[in-house]
């Protein structure tokens, strides 16, 4: 297969900071990069070439668009299969609307997980108020209810503790198709980072332990503070899900770690993504230049990583009283800034990370949490 060399124009679906960080790694290799959303004035748009602003679902302005790049990728998964296979018609699209379409939707996702094996919680599908009921005896209570597509942190899911609950989160999630899946008491959450190629060579940056707030990640440490026989499992499990998948990419596998150091697979995401933020400075190769190598048929790049990492997410709560410190976060001197551009500052909304690199990840966590802290005027 031929590979797209630098010079050549990449062409990304999303304008966030997912290609932000992309565009980035794009431009420092000789690549231009063209984003189309519908946002303007965009984090992936202030860094790229030409940002078009058009919906996802006006196909023919993405028929345009793909015809003016090389390549074709995702920083944003919630694009319509029927846009990936527009863009499909003109250029490869990498990872494929294929992998998109599974990936999107978290009863497509659940039922191949389910049917290739792969160890996640027990589900069942939804599709009305009378289902729901069956499914809560199916699944058991607790049980957490998700709508089946275009979720993310913590959107569109709500825990369901007793039958009295049902009727309410059915209606909360818009009576809409879903699925109710186990409620797992899990000892930590990890995922693993991981990039094949298009002759399926594969990477992988390690298991990443992450702590959440209000659904949101919160704090990733690597390499995650777990035995290394979890630690492999791991790894192996992105390697078997990507190759099941057919993926050329980059892939995140979001895991459980039940008790009896049991792993089970809670969600994927065809795309960099946060809880790998950290490579950007504390690997050989960050998880966007890896993802240009692979969508480009290039070699994959070293994984290593240099020093143990911690990244703290920045949300838009931290400018509640004014402008963050950010002279006081900088005095550690171990501590990297990342910002994304975004023009207004929501709580929930993330704004950019600090990652700070240490002698262990227990080190790092501490200095990054400190700094974030001294944000705060």
């Amino acid at each position: 297969m031929t590979p797209i060399l630098p010079g050549s124009t990449i062409g990304v679906l999303g304008s966030g900071q997912l290609g932000r960080m992309l565009a980035i790694a794009a431009r420092r290799m000789g690549y231009r990069v063209h984003t189309l959303s519908p946002d303007r004035d965009s984090p992936t748009g202030q860094i790229a070439d030409r940002e078009v602003v058009a919906a996802y679902d006006d196909l023919d302005a993405v028929r345009e668009f793909a015809a003016g790049v090389d390549v074709v990728t995702f920083e944003f998964e919630n694009v319509s299969s029927q846009a990936a296979e527009a863009a499909e018609s003109l250029v490869p699209v990498r990872p494929s609307g294929s992998v998109l379409r599974t990936t999107q939707n978290r009863l497509r996702e659940k039922r191949f997980l389910s049917e290739g094996g792969f160890p996640c919680p027990r589900f069942a599908e939804v599709r009305s108020e009378e289902e729901l009921a069956r499914a809560a005896a199916e699944v058991g209570l607790p049980g957490v209810l998700k709508t089946a597509g275009f979720g993310y942190d913590g959107k569109g899911q709500r825990i369901v503790r007793s039958l009295g609950e049902l009727k309410a989160a059915w209606a909360e999630l818009g009576a809409c198709p879903a699925i109710l899946e186990q409620f797992v008491e899990f000892e930590c959450e990890l995922s693993v980072v991981a990039a094949r190629g298009t002759d399926g060579s594969f990477a992988h940056y390690g298991a990443v332990w992450n702590t959440h707030r209000n659904h949101i990640l919160d704090v990733t440490v690597s390499p995650a503070p777990l035995p290394e026989p979890v630690r492999r499992e791991a790894a192996e499990l992105a390697r078997a899900i990507l190759e099941a998948l057919d993926v050329v990419g980059v892939l995140c596998v979001e895991m459980f770690l039940a008790p009896r150091g049991r792993l089970l697979v809670n969600e994927l995401a065809p795309r960099p993504h946060n809880s790998g933020h950290f490579t950007f400075d504390a690997c050989v190769t960050s998880q966007f230049e890896q993802q240009l190598r692979a969508v480009c048929g290039l070699p994959l790049g070293s994984t290593e990583q240099t020093r143990p990492a911690a990244m703290a997410n920045l949300l838009g709560d931290l400018w509640s009283r004014g402008e963050p410190d950010w002279e006081s976060a900088l005095r550690f001197p171990e501590v990297k800034l990342h910002l994304y551009g975004k023009a207004e500052a929501r709580p929930g909304r993330k704004m950019g990370h600090l990652t700070a690199l240490a002698e262990t990840g227990a080190k790092a966590r501490e200095t990054v949490l400190s700094a974030r802290d001294a944000l705060i005027r």
